[in-house]
């Protein structure tokens, strides 16, 4: 249950994703610095050290949200869903993360869409698992978004995406600023559908963007529902291509 909302850039881009989840499970870990590979890092952690969301030195953002579309489970003992972020950001192309998909168990991780952003190369990969196969979809260099709900997929895919598209019209699209509105939104109303959503057991939790520029990423990180709680202080990356 996520939203991802991507704005493309001559020169980097802007990233915002809200992470939804029940309420019982453990709140997450804020932002940290992180030594993968050759790679430095910043992402926020589950408290085994697995991570939906990050960005590394080498301008790539990985996010990952839950395919509940494919029903299908793994039986038996899992990998983590948030190990496959967290062993991808040691890459900083998409080359190399196909690299590190395919060395992994993916028969013991549950079906994810792996959202990608590369940009030495202004590239956008999304990795489909489900189970039986890792599909690799290449998407235009643009403004995008990916929707996931464990409520009712397909009926929060079409309320956020109506959102999102009547969001295109207005004339302040493309900055961090409409970004940051969007990602807290209530249409038409609070609840399982809005992009802000809200429901008696489950909610978004937190919401994490990442900016990069020519030489900088910089994360931002709000430890709850955007549309409640201010963002913590922002963390910056230097870019090492």
């Amino acid at each position: 249950m996520c939203t991802i909302t991507l704005i493309a850039r001559q020169k980097g881009y802007v990233l915002g994703m809200n992470r939804d989840e029940k309420l019982a499970r453990v709140t997450g870990l804020p932002p940290a610095l992180h030594r993968l590979g050759d790679r430095q890092t910043l992402f926020p952690s589950e408290p085994g050290g697995g991570t939906w969301i990050g960005v590394n030195d080498g301008g790539a953002t990985l996010a990952l949200i839950n395919w509940y579309s494919v029903l299908n489970r793994v039986s038996g003992q899992t990998i983590s869903r948030g190990e496959v972020v967290k062993s991808a950001l040691s890459s900083d192309s998409s080359v190399l993360v196909g690299e590190v998909l395919a060395d992994m168990s993916l028969a013991r991780v549950n079906p994810f869409r792996l959202i990608g952003v590369f940009s030495t190369d202004r590239t956008i990969i999304e990795w489909r698992w489900n189970l039986k196969r890792l599909e690799r979809l290449q998407h235009g260099w643009g403004t995008n978004t990916w929707i996931s709900s464990g409520f009712d997929e397909a009926g929060a895919q079409q309320s956020r995406a109506k959102a999102f598209g009547e969001a295109l019209r207005q004339s302040s699209v493309g900055t961090a600023a409409w970004l940051r509105r969007l990602q807290r939104s209530h249409g038409p109303e609070s609840g399982p559908y809005s992009t802000c959503m809200h429901r008696a057991d489950a909610a978004t939790v937190s919401y994490t963007e990442i900016m990069v520029s020519r030489h900088t990423a910089t994360m931002r990180y709000t430890p709850s529902a955007p549309c409640r709680t201010a963002s913590m202080p922002a963390m910056s990356l230097k870019l090492n291509f």
